[in-house]
């Protein structure tokens, strides 16, 4: 699972079957917009605020670019290798208000349903367990069973409830330890 070079900045983490996992870029901006004002999105993960392209190129920037400089992984972009269409964001995540790495993912919703989401998270799991990673956790909202559901396919365990720091309602609380 080699990263690949393209134009000097790597680009493609994880390949599966269906599949490519790479680093987003500010070029994914409307692809970003456009997923996370998806009703799905604020009701499972919030609003992000995000309202024009500008709004999600900076998002980019400065989540996912900073957290690859930072940490090495971050939420990758999820594309069909038939016809590069984005689909989803699948990955690592390191937040302030966790001790571990936390898995993440969301799909648009015609997307859903047809195994990406596990083909993804499957791949994402696999590839933190190569790179030395001892536990992996995640949180979803009570009542967003689809992802815990899928959490608990690729192996992650229900820990039970959590409320995470300046925060007031309390989330599932997923882990695995490798």
């Amino acid at each position: 699972m080699k990263k690949e070079k393209a134009g000097g900045v790597p680009l493609k983490v994880l390949e599966t079957d269906r599949l490519i996992l790479r680093w987003q870029t500010a070029e994914d901006a409307d692809f970003v917009l456009k997923l996370m004002n998806e009703p799905s999105w604020i009701r499972f993960i919030g609003d992000r605020g995000l309202r024009t392209t500008e709004d999600a190129r900076n998002y980019i920037l400065n989540g996912a670019v900073a957290m690859y400089e930072n940490h090495g992984f971050g939420l990758y972009l999820a594309e069909l290798k038939e016809g590069n269409a984005p689909i989803g964001l699948c990955g690592l995540i390191k937040r302030d208000s966790l001790e571990d790495v936390d898995i993440g993912f969301a799909f648009l919703p015609a997307y859903w349903g047809k195994g990406y989401a596990y083909e993804a998270a499957s791949a994402v799991l696999a590839h933190g367990k190569e790179v030395g990673l001892k536990r992996i956790v995640a949180i979803t909202n009570l009542d967003n069973a689809s992802s815990a559901n899928l959490l608990k396919k690729i192996g992650l365990h229900d820990k039970g409830m959590i409320t995470l720091p300046n925060a007031t309602e309390e989330v599932k609380f997923f882990a695995i330890e490798f």
